[in-house]
């Protein structure tokens, strides 16, 4: 199973959409919301991202809610 975290913001549209993905496919996801987690944010901000989302699976980035790269991906 792959691992899958998400960044996201509070009031993030793409986050969201992001998140229900993966809920109607079942893939369990860590999310780590810089709204509310200074730590989050210095992290996404060391790595050089400005924006959210960023879907990391298995090592790999993604900025902004690809919904064809995730799947394949994730494969499925």
């Amino acid at each position: 199973m792959s691992k899958v975290d998400i960044f996201t913001s509070s009031t993030c549209q793409y986050c969201h959409a992001a998140k229900e993905f993966f809920k109607e496919n079942n893939v369990d996801y860590v999310e780590h919301n810089i709204t509310t987690d200074a730590e989050a944010r210095k992290d996404l901000m060391k790595k050089g991202y400005r924006g959210v989302p960023v879907i990391v699976i298995d090592g790999e980035y993604i900025l902004g809610f690809d919904q064809n790269k995730v799947s394949d991906i994730l494969g499925i």
